[in-house]
């Protein structure tokens, strides 16, 4: 067995023991587990890449090798997406530079080094130009050249435009962020800002195939957003960018060289980010190997397999995590007591990426607010149980991925003198869980396609 598949061949969760209080509870385990496994960056690229002599099938294509194979990639997934490639193509590799947030080291012929992340900082600056050094020295033409991309991309792998510093990126980044910028919005600063984003990757690969295999921590898998979209055509323009950075308050404050290298860009004096049309896009094949809506999938063929009803909700919920927490009762509860929108035994499957506001001083995360609020919602309910976690492993400031529930969740709370309201009016879910017993506990799992949920209703 290869290192990377044993590594892999355990349980996900590390405290099941613990949480498997009936066959439900350890059923709504295995499906969450089964979403997991489909997310894992290594077995996602083991599933979607094969070699058969000098030909490589990636998803049912085909790409012949006339020259040589190399592969260059950043971000969190993209060391143990490099493992599995390299296992698959062998001797077809020539070398490589894969950009992770920890672990240098070599697999194969193939250069891991190390950014920074969440804000770029010397790391990535580094190892960015020397990814760039490896495109210009040992790239040509007939090569064929895999770019591995995952979440955590756009702090790893930054090369900022003309005279701008990676400090002044990383100051209005951070900024950005405190002020309530969405990925979008952010991201429309990033790639006007960047040498490497919004497509402009394609400018430093003279390679006439490239290859792209993306795993998704973006809501709705937008091409554009994952990473900033260093393969894929951009829609925003500097002008966006402009108008991004007046609507939080932060245009006069912003370095002189970020407005000035903006100002040009509005002024048609220096390049825009790749649109559609471009025939330098002509030359990429972008492919989402694991997402959201692949977990949820694989989930739902698991709950079928078992015997019960799925259904996919939506790979994109979003929203305040209690608010969400209520609705999925809402849901469960019309499951059980009118068999709408599906008849029991049914597998209610959901993803996406809820946000807390944070009013209180407590430990937690959005998962667990979500588990508490839908805790509360069902409570008394018989034969239901509930599962959300973030598939990263990492909810919010806890060590825990997540929460699993029931109808009893409450009952059991008051019990032991716990108020449930308190708990969740102080952000302080994960010490609830905790003391119960019912925190899903992961560790960090290499990979993160936004959160996942389950709820079993008999």
């Amino acid at each position: 067995m290869s290192q990377g598949a044993e590594s892999m061949s355990s349980k996900y969760i590390r405290n099941r023991d613990g949480l498997e209080y009936s066959n439900l509870h350890k059923l709504a385990l295995d499906i969450v587990e089964h979403g997991l496994y489909a997310a894992d960056p290594y077995f996602a690229v083991l599933k979607s890449v094969k070699r058969a002599g000098k030909t490589i099938v990636v998803n049912g294509m085909n790409f012949e090798v006339y020259g040589s194979v190399h592969v260059i990639g950043f971000g969190k997934a993209s060391k143990r997406m490099a493992m599995a490639l390299y296992e698959v193509l062998g001797d077809l590799v020539a070398g490589g530079v894969v950009i992770s947030p920890e672990g240098s080291e070599r697999i194969g012929p193939i250069d891991i080094v190390v950014g920074d992340h969440p804000i770029p900082g010397k790391n990535t600056l580094e190892a960015s130009q020397r990814l760039l050094r490896y495109l210009d020295e040992a790239v040509h033409r007939h090569d064929i050249v895999f770019v591995l991309i995952s979440g955590g991309g756009s702090a790893l792998f930054e090369i900022p435009a003309d005279e701008i510093t990676l400090e002044e990126l990383g100051m209005l980044t951070r900024e950005l962020m405190k002020r309530g910028a969405d990925i979008v919005e952010l991201n429309a600063v990033r790639k006007h800002l960047s040498l490497v984003k919004g497509g402009k990757l394609l400018h430093f690969i003279k390679a006439e195939k490239v290859i792209s295999l993306i795993v998704s921590d973006v809501v709705g898998d937008r091409l554009d957003t994952i990473a900033s979209g260093p393969t894929a055509s951009d829609e925003t323009t500097f002008f966006d960018a402009y108008e991004v950075l007046k609507r939080y308050g932060l245009w006069d404050s912003a370095p002189s060289s970020i407005r000035q290298y903006i100002e040009r860009g509005m002024r048609g004096e220096v390049p825009e980010t790749l649109k559609q049309g471009d025939k330098l896009l002509e030359k990429v094949t972008n492919i989402i190997i694991a997402s959201n809506r692949i977990s949820l999938e694989a989930m739902a063929s698991k709950a079928k397999e078992s015997g019960f009803n799925p259904l996919i909700l939506s790979p994109y919920i979003e929203g305040e995590a209690r608010h969400v927490g209520k609705v999925l009762g809402a849901i469960i509860k019309s499951v059980k007591e009118l068999g709408h929108p599906i008849p029991p035994p049914a597998a209610i499957l959901a993803g996406g990426e809820t946000t807390v506001t944070v009013r209180g001083s407590g430990i937690g995360g959005r998962n667990q607010e979500l588990c508490l609020s839908l805790a509360m919602t069902i409570e008394g309910l018989g034969n239901v149980v509930a599962v959300c976690i973030g598939s990263d492993g990492i909810d919010g400031t806890s060590p825990a991925a997540g929460a699993i529930v029931d109808g009893y969740v409450v009952k059991q709370a008051r019990e032991q003198g716990l108020d449930p309201l308190a708990y969740l009016e102080n952000n302080d879910s994960y010490t609830f869980f905790n003391k119960l017993r019912r925190a899903i506990i992961t560790g960090y799992t290499g990979t993160n396609v936004n959160d996942l949920f389950v709820a079993l209703v008999c």
